[in-house]
């Protein structure tokens, strides 16, 4: 079909009709903040992860979008305004560089971090002051502790990570671990440690499989039950932080998180403990204040 010349302009009117439709009903759909981003620590990443997924099953068209990083990563990216939430085992208090006073935060967790070794080293339970001393690099083999003669094999999260930062600040009373191997992913330790004889390393409880083993420790276990009680002093509150009270698609999520759908059964399920099990609380100093 031919198309003449007032039909040509009346066809192009409605074609740039139609393109201003479209490209409007776009910029609505971003206006509504249809996508967020969710960036930092690596423990808190699969609960995030989880939940994001069953919120975007059950609001189509909305988006969380999660990422690792490590904690100090979340908490600077949150504070640059480049993301929506920033994911943290730490308060923001305690990390260099960040300034509290921009960042409001919401506890959705809290999670019980642990040693773990290749199952290959003989060793089941440790004292505290000799677990320092591994990671001080004062004690070299298993066989110095009852083990298989084994060297130790030392590996460590990022200087950025807050799993890193919660270890060393309970176990080595804020001293640096001696240099030793490093990886960003949780998941990346836990499969070098199960693969490597005599390997040592730490992850939250989220992470723990059957292909390594959990250290004892002056003969308390890694649990959740001995994590609410402070018991087991090695735990962090997993924070999700925004810069500024959060809104719109934000606020809606970070609800969701709250709610009792997550907190009720996704948050166990995935090897977390809801805040509101702790029967202890403390502040970013490590104080107890309850």
């Amino acid at each position: 079909m031919i198309i003449g010349g007032k039909q040509m302009k009346k066809f192009s009117l409605l074609l740039i009709l139609a393109t201003v439709f479209v490209l409007g009903g776009c910029a609505s759909w971003i206006d509504r903040g249809e996508s967020i981003t969710a960036v930092g620590s690596s423990a808190l990443q699969p609960l995030v992860e989880t939940a994001g997924e069953e919120y975007s099953s059950e609001n189509p068209g909305r988006f969380i979008n999660v990422q690792g990083g490590g904690s100090g990563t979340g908490l600077s990216q949150v504070q640059a305004g480049a993301v929506d939430i920033g994911n943290s085992d730490l308060f923001a208090e305690e990390k260099n560089g960040i300034d509290a006073g921009q960042l409001v935060d919401h506890k959705v967790a809290v999670v019980g971090i642990t040693p773990i070794a290749n199952k290959g080293v003989g060793v089941k339970e440790i004292s505290m002051e000799n677990l320092r001393k591994i990671f001080l690099g004062e004690i070299t083999n298993w066989q110095e502790l009852g083990g298989k003669d084994l060297p130790i094999v030392l590996l460590n999260r990022a200087a950025g990570s807050g799993t890193r930062a919660t270890f060393e600040k309970w176990v080595l009373n804020g001293q640096t671990a001696i240099k030793a191997q490093e990886q960003d992913s949780s998941g990346m330790v836990r499969q070098i440690v199960a693969d490597t004889p005599g390997a040592v390393s730490y992850t939250a409880f989220s992470y723990v499989s059957d292909d390594v083993a959990t250290l004892a420790i002056d003969g308390v276990e890694p649990t959740d039950e001995n994590v609410t009680t402070n018991k087991w002093k090695i735990w962090s509150y997993e924070h999700m932080y925004t810069k500024g009270e959060p809104k719109k698609l934000t606020k809606e999520f970070l609800d969701f998180m709250l709610s009792e759908k997550i907190q009720g059964s996704v948050v166990e399920q995935l090897g977390y403990i809801p805040v509101s099990k702790m029967q202890v609380e403390r502040d970013w100093e490590g104080n107890l204040v309850k």
